[in-house]
C-alpha cells in the first residue's frame, strides 16, 4: 500500500479550525487531506458499538479509556483534524487538551460507518482517506468497524505514511488486536448491532 497523492487543501488548518470553532454545536467538522468533512450524527446502534468496545477495553485494559469524540492532529506535520469515534489512550489522556490532542500517546483509533444518505462517500472516507492520515500521525492500531460489510478490519504497522497491515474479518469471528492494544474481540455481538436503530 502507498499513501495517497495529496491534493490542494480547501483551506489552511488555522482557517478550519477558526470554522470548526463557529460551527452549530450539533455539526461535528473534521479536516482530512485538505478538505472539510462533516461527520454524521449517529444511530443508537452505532453508539452501542461505541458502548460495547468502550466495556470490553474497560475489563482487559483498566488503565486505558476509549475517549469519544476527541479531536485528534493526524496526517503528515499534522495538518489533519479528525474525530474518531474512540481514541483509545491512557486515562487521563485528554487532561489539558483543548478541541485538538496529538496523536502521541494514542494507542488506537476506532471508526464505525454510518447508515445516511452520504454512506458511500464517509466510508471511502473511513476506508481509505483515514487511515493513511491515522498511519501518518503514527497510531498504532486503526479498527474499523463496517456495518454495511458486516466486517472488521484492524489496520497496523503503521510505516511511511500508511499501514502496512490490515485484516478484513467477517462480525462473528474472533478479531486479536495487535500490540500494543492487546485485546481479543468476540464480534459476534456485532452482528445484531450491524442494523440501523428502527428510527432511521
Amino acid at each position: 500500500m502507498t499513501p495517497r497523492t495529496e491534493h490542494r487543501p480547501q483551506m489552511s488548518v488555522e482557517e478550519f479550525e477558526e470554522l470548526e470553532r463557529h460551527a452549530p454545536e450539533h455539526v461535528r467538522l473534521e479536516f482530512v487531506h485538505g478538505r472539510v468533512q462533516v461527520k454524521p450524527v449517529t444511530d443508537g446502534n452505532h453508539d452501542q458499538i461505541a458502548a460495547w468496545l468502550q466495556r470490553l477495553c474497560m475489563q482487559h485494559r483498566p488503565e486505558l479509556w476509549l475517549y469519544g469524540d476527541r479531536g485528534l492532529r493526524v496526517e503528515k506535520y499534522r495538518k489533519g483534524r479528525a474525530r474518531p469515534d474512540g481514541v483509545l489512550a491512557p486515562f487521563g489522556f485528554a487532561k489539558g487538551h483543548g478541541d485538538w490532542s496529538d496523536a502521541a500517546g494514542v494507542l488506537m483509533v476506532v471508526e464505525v460507518t454510518s447508515h445516511d444518505s452520504d454512506t458511500d462517500r464517509r466510508d471511502r472516507r473511513d476506508r481509505i482517506e483515514k487511515p493513511d492520515g491515522y498511519a501518518a500521525a503514527g497510531i498504532p492500531v486503526y479498527l474499523l468497524v463496517d456495518r454495511d460489510d458486516r466486517s472488521v478490519v484492524v489496520f497496523d504497522a503503521p510505516e511511511g505514511g500508511c499501514y502496512r497491515h490490515q485484516e478484513k474479518l467477517p462480525f462473528g469471528a474472533t478479531v486479536a488486536l495487535p500490540a500494543p492494544v492487546d485485546i481479543t474481540l468476540d464480534t459476534a455481538p456485532l452482528a445484531e448491532l450491524a442494523e440501523c436503530g428502527p428510527e432511521t
